[in-house]
């Protein structure tokens, strides 16, 4: 059925997550200081792990790779938002719409598998400790993060190009603060049928495989480690991946509580500012989890400053 009259939009208006002035200024604050948090903490995150030897293993490449993924996720989105309250004005040229929602699919499907990633690697670790190094080689590596790429790639681009084909209606607003696949979907005239069974078939592929193996994963680390005689072995086994367990459980309980609530004005509403903790909030907690938590990488932060300290005193 018609919505209304068919356009070939230029633009859209991004509504954002409000309209009063002061909190717009709050959320430019707020935005912006997680934005710079998040870019200057996974950046710190990479120097330490390229500069310390002993960080050059499986975890901490994946952990490399989530690290530079983090850094484009939290650059699709924040940046366009804090220019449109700076300046005043909500709208993105559509093109600049669509190569956002490209990129927020890319990042985000690839910080997706870079966890499932993550979490393999641990399973080994804790559960076949004999033969890791063995089963994790640098070719198996290389060839998951490539694969990662490759896969969020094919899927960002599939939605894209289903999205060029449409016409919209009259009505450009989204309710968003940018470019999300299933608001630009609500702006369409044409059918949807495809990109919605598209959408389906992904979300099943991405989600479902994967999360049965996050899931399958950490319970037979959890298991694994509680079957340890002494109390200083769990420690350290859950010092090993209790980060990352706390990371993958915040991560998927705020999309899970986003993309599985109807499709309605009112959900997309509360999806927004819920959505706000999976865009911005997590990318920019992910290097303090991994760093705070982790011996390992706060000796690497340490020598990192050490060692720069130490270059400039030359100078």
């Amino acid at each position: 059925m018609e919505k209304g009259n068919q356009t070939s939009i230029k633009e859209v208006l991004l509504l954002g997550l409000s309209d009063r002035a002061e909190q717009q200024q709050l959320l430019f604050v707020l935005f912006l200081w997680f934005y710079l948090l998040g870019v200057v903490g996974s950046l710190l995150i990479v120097l330490a792990i390229s500069f310390d030897p002993h960080l050059h293993t499986p975890l901490y490449f994946f952990l490399t790779n989530l690290s530079l993924a983090d850094i484009c996720f939290l650059s699709t989105t924040v940046p366009k938002m804090l220019v449109n309250i700076q300046i005043h004005d909500k709208s993105i040229s559509y093109a600049g719409c669509l190569a956002q929602m490209n990129f927020f699919i890319l990042f985000g499907g690839l910080d997706h598998f870079l966890l499932t990633r993550m979490a393999y690697d641990r399973y080994e670790a804790i559960c076949h400790p004999l033969h890791y190094t063995t089963i994790m080689s640098p070719r198996l590596c290389s060839l998951l993060v490539a694969g990662s790429w490759i896969f969020s790639s094919l899927h960002a681009l599939t939605h894209t190009l289903l999205v060029v084909r449409l016409s919209f209606c009259s009505n450009r607003e989204i309710l968003h603060f940018f470019c999300e696949l299933y608001q630009i979907l609500e702006l369409s005239c044409s059918s949807i049928i495809i990109n919605n069974l598209t959408v389906l078939v992904f979300t099943r592929l991405i989600e479902v495989g994967p999360v049965f193996c996050l899931v399958f994963s950490c319970i037979r680390i959890i298991s694994t480690i509680l079957r340890i005689p002494s109390a200083g072995g769990r420690r350290k086994a859950f010092s090993t991946c209790g980060s990352h367990l706390s990371l993958v459980s915040l991560f998927y309980s705020t999309i899970l509580g986003t993309y599985l609530c109807p499709t309605s004005t009112q959900a997309f509403s509360k999806g927004s500012i819920v959505s706000v903790l999976y865009t911005v909030v997590i990318p920019t907690m992910n290097p303090f989890i991994y760093s705070l938590r982790n011996k390992n990488m706060k000796e690497a932060l340490r020598n990192t400053f050490n060692s720069k300290s130490v270059f400039f005193r030359g100078f």
